[in-house]
């Protein structure tokens, strides 16, 4: 049988690129590719001046880089250095876009939807808003394995309905038989003994928020108002977002889906599998890490899905596509 490589070679590559959200990042990311292309600072360097902060700087100190504040502006410019970098060395334009969470605020960069200004200046306050949503509640997310989606959902419906106080709900359908739950403690704790009780797993999630759940309903409120004041632009590659896994082609519609993307869950899975259905044979994970080409291996349609945040990584990509 021939291999992922020879079967790319022998058919045109139908290529999606993909950004990855957060826990994707890693202290000095970006840093080995900095020292061979020069896009890498250079986009650095415009995104600092946008926001008024050293991302650079920020990217070396584990203990702010974790701040979801920073966390989230310093990932997106992390994958939109590599996205310049790809698009020097990659003739194919790619058939979609799409990101993890976050990473949807670089794929519409990306697309030039929005400028890299505007969006490292959005997503350094939709972490604010974020942080500020929780504050003084008890919080908690946790990866539940090897149950199905429908599972999950009842034992999260359960938790809020039995369990006083609790509030808990699947937060991202990463790939079958992963599903990401988020809430308060309460609500959490309740499903993970639930999972226990079917024999299967679950792992607990080192966040400072519970993303993509009823808790982020006022950080979603007070982004939609600051949405409304920010240019966007048509899409130059098609951006297939986390709401409904589908392509949102105004203004209008990709804003209300960023806005609900905030308090409803991510899904992954019906995003791979959507690449899938249109014939996409190769993706290219643009940004820090390698998580979404580990998911992308688990889908029900698993397409060949290659990292590009170091230089052999990035070489390995280009010796497929030569």
């Amino acid at each position: 049988m021939a291999s992922v490589p020879d079967m790319v070679k022998k058919q045109s590559a139908r290529i999606a690129v993909i950004f990855p959200g957060q826990g994707s990042q890693a202290v000095a990311m970006t840093s080995e590719l900095a020292e061979i292309y020069p896009e890498i600072r250079d986009t650095f360097i415009e995104a600092s001046e946008a926001l008024g902060e050293d991302l650079w700087a920020i990217c070396q100190d584990e203990e702010k880089l974790n701040q979801t504040e920073y966390t989230q502006p310093a990932l997106l410019t992390a994958s939109i250095a590599i996205w310049r970098v790809l698009q020097q060395k990659i003739d194919e334009t790619p058939c979609y876009l799409a990101g993890h969470s976050l990473g949807e605020y670089s794929a519409l960069c990306a697309a030039n939807v929005i400028s890299l200004g505007d969006a490292v200046t959005l997503v350094h306050k939709r972490g604010q808003l974020m942080q500020e949503a929780v504050v003084g509640i008890d919080t908690a997310m946790a990866a539940v394995l090897g149950l199905e989606d429908n599972r999950v959902e009842n034992l999260c419906e359960q938790a809020t309905e039995h369990v006083e106080g609790a509030i808990v709900g699947a937060a991202n359908f990463n790939s079958p038989g992963q599903v990401v739950i988020s809430g308060n403690a309460v609500g959490v704790i309740a499903v993970v003994d639930k999972v226990k009780n079917t024999g299967k797993k679950s792992v607990p999630l080192k966040v400072s928020v519970p993303s993509h759940c009823a808790l982020m309903e006022p950080a979603s409120n007070a982004l939609a108002e600051i949405l409304a004041g920010i240019q966007f632009d048509q899409a130059a590659i098609p951006v297939i977002q986390n709401r409904y896994a589908r392509v949102e082609t105004s203004a209008a519609g990709i804003k209300q889906a960023l806005t609900e993307q905030l308090s409803e869950p991510v899904l992954w899975s019906k995003t791979m599998q959507e690449l899938a259905d249109k014939q996409i044979n190769l993706l290219i994970e643009c940004g820090s890490g390698n998580v979404l080409s580990n998911l992308a291996k688990r889908q029900a349609q698993p397409i060949a899905s290659y990292p590009t945040d170091k230089p052999a990584r990035l070489e390995k990509l280009l010796e497929v596509l030569s």
